[in-house]
């Protein structure tokens, strides 16, 4: 980075970036040095536990995802936004869990990729601040790279991280976005946040394979939306049970948490919920081709898993819920499917049914 502004009142500039921001959509912009001591040793332990699973690519890059002048030399600043996405009321999420043949997806993931939104929004920041001072180094980021973005968030002031390891902004809860615009401007930095979990532990409670291990540590290897989504191969037997109607992801730790008793729903059309994602039977969903994966889940970050991993969930959900003839004729049908994996987890359904 070779930062060529003259601008000396990075102050007002600052106080700008968050006005451009708010105007792009982003409901919340703090700024950051790029300081990672205590979040590098944490990583290091939870990798050296094995807790992130198959997710290699979470120790493949080194340092530079803890030391963000090492991954784009130059920076000095990081300027990180919050984007919020809440798409339904929270009560409408507790009653789809209850219904054991509607398919549960993470909301988050209802409406478009909100990775490439988010970028979009993030580089007409760039380009705003380029137009107010001239040529600077800067790189995007939406979660596509290898940055701490939950550490730089509470860093920057725009939430702590929770005891379930989400971050949490004490005016709008938890269910946002997170992005970051890595940069040579030497901007004033803001005060990071406060934690205010207190004594309460409703998300350790209420997660479902008790992944969160202890306060503020998360054992991806149980979480159900690793299992779900970065996962490729078998889910381990004593877990299925406890993934209920879960076919993408969890929200269970959000749902419970007290701060989000202030979340707001989201504006942002792009995050409105699809009607072929939305209400959906699991029987209805095991139909789907592999043709129909695609188009239904065009634009959505739920294309990533695959159709085979889409069948293993369903088939995992299938087994989970109440007996009826439609939901075993929707394992046998999965149970004739050419994949070895899908016809492992649709077997396994079929057992819970007899």
């Amino acid at each position: 980075m070779n930062t060529q502004s003259p601008i000396t009142d990075y102050a007002t500039l600052a106080r700008n970036i968050k006005k451009w921001a708010a105007h792009l959509g982003f409901q919340d912009t703090g700024i950051t040095d790029t300081n990672l001591v205590q979040a590098e040793k944490y990583l290091r332990r939870w990798l050296g536990l094995g807790r992130h699973g198959e997710m290699a690519y979470m120790a493949r890059h080194g340092v530079r995802r803890t030391r963000p002048d090492q991954l784009v030399p130059g920076t000095i600043r990081v300027v990180a936004v919050r984007m919020d996405y809440l798409p339904q009321k929270q009560d409408v999420l507790e009653s789809t869990l209850q219904r054991s043949h509607i398919a549960y997806v993470s909301r988050y993931a209802l409406g478009r990729d909100y990775h490439k939104l988010c970028r979009k929004r993030l580089q007409k920041l760039a380009t705003r601040i380029e137009a107010a001072v001239g040529s600077f180094g800067y790189r995007v980021f939406v979660d596509s790279a290898p940055v701490m973005e939950k550490a730089l968030a509470e860093k920057s002031g725009l939430g702590w991280i929770g005891k379930h390891t989400n971050v949490i902004n004490r005016t709008a809860g938890s269910w946002f976005f997170l992005g970051e615009l890595y940069t040579d401007l030497p901007l004033p930095v803001d005060e990071p946040a406060a934690n205010h979990c207190g004594n309460c532990r409703a998300c350790l409670d209420v997660c479902p394979t008790q992944a969160i291990v202890a306060p503020y540590e998360l054992d991806a290897r149980r979480c159900i939306s690793y299992l779900t989504i970065e996962l490729r191969g078998s889910i381990p037997e004593t877990l299925r049970p406890l993934l209920g109607n879960r076919i993408y992801g969890c929200d269970d730790c959000q749902l419970v948490c007290p701060w989000n008793r202030f979340a707001r729903l989201s504006g942002e059309t792009g995050f409105s919920p699809r009607s072929s994602l939305t209400d959906r039977e699991l029987v209805e969903l095991s139909r789907w081709s592999a043709r129909e994966f695609l188009t239904h889940t065009e634009g959505s970050a739920i294309r990533r898993i695959g159709y085979e991993c889409w069948l293993r969930n369903i088939a995992v959900a299938l087994g989970n819920a109440q007996t009826s003839s439609e939901i075993i004729a929707a394992l046998t049908r999965l149970y004739r499917y050419p994949s070895e994996l899908v016809r492992e987890h649709a077997e396994w359904g079929l057992r819970q049914h007899t």
